[in-house]
């Protein structure tokens, strides 16, 4: 009985060193993917963080070397994280109403803080006029 001890010990020697084997690949995969799973999850912040850093007030002389989209995506991206302070739902919503507005209004708005509030009361106000009105109209409908 002793010979087939032994055999049996010898049979999960060789099992034994192989899951060893594939437990250090296994290993060695997921610090891999760990590594360019960080790099794909850092590299898209960047830009943000920098566009958040970038807080110089805009004036009329910087946006009038740009061309009318330009102008008002450099507004949207002022006129945005301040919204999105105040409305963190709406503020996408909001700030796409504000800059229907002439870009000159939208500069007075970014160095004032109080027509910027105004404005951004007014939109939620006629945002909320919007939504109740498509309430009444499902209740309508039904």
């Amino acid at each position: 009985s002793s010979g087939i001890n032994a055999e049996y010990g010898g049979n999960q020697r060789p099992q034994s060193s192989m899951q060893n084997q594939q437990q250090q690949s296994m290993a060695n995969g997921s610090r891999q993917q760990g590594r360019y799973g960080s790099n794909t999850v850092r590299n898209p912040m960047l830009p943000m963080s920098e566009l958040m850093m970038n807080q110089e007030p805009l004036s009329s002389q910087i946006l009038n070397h740009a061309n009318p989209q330009e102008q008002k995506q450099m507004l949207g991206e002022k006129l945005y994280p301040i919204i999105q302070a105040a409305q963190p739902e709406l503020a996408g919503k909001i700030t796409g109403m504000l800059l229907e507005m002439e870009n000159s209004e939208i500069l007075h708005m970014l160095e004032d803080n109080t027509s910027l509030n105004d404005k951004v009361n007014e939109a939620v106000a006629v945002l909320q006029a919007h939504q109740q009105k498509l309430a009444d109209q499902q209740k309508i409908a039904k």
